[in-house]
């Protein structure tokens, strides 16, 4: 019988997996990217101290103005650049990317390419 029952339990499996190796510091926090299906959402986490340093998302009243008629690829990159200016704030210039169990294509590399383009490196 097989382990993973739905599509969403095997991604929280990887991202269990994954977890387990990537860890972010007060230096270099974890950038971490939820997708669902209509929205997505990005944190950069201190895990030393438990914090969030920065988030944004497609919720987001500032992002939400820019994303109006766009493609969900270009509003993950949108969010991308909103999390790049918004942790380069904080002092915040390297990051552990954490994609949460999804594959790096679509919406997650887009919002990576988005934060690189503000200046955020991993």
């Amino acid at each position: 019988m097989a382990k993973n029952k739905t599509r969403a339990e095997a991604r929280k499996r990887r991202h269990i997996r994954v977890r387990r190796k990537v860890f972010g510091t007060a230096e270099k926090p974890r950038l971490n990217v939820y997708r669902s299906l209509n929205e997505i959402y990005v944190q950069v986490i201190d895990d030393n101290k438990g914090h969030t340093l920065a988030s944004a998302s497609t919720i987001d009243a500032e992002v939400k103005k820019k994303i109006k008629g766009k493609t969900k690829k270009e509003q993950a990159k949108l969010v991308g650049e909103a999390i790049g200016e918004r942790a380069q704030k904080k002092g915040v210039k390297e990051v552990v990317f954490d994609r949460g169990g999804y594959k790096y294509i679509g919406r997650v590399a887009a919002l990576a390419e988005g934060a690189r383009e503000k200046g955020l490196q991993f």
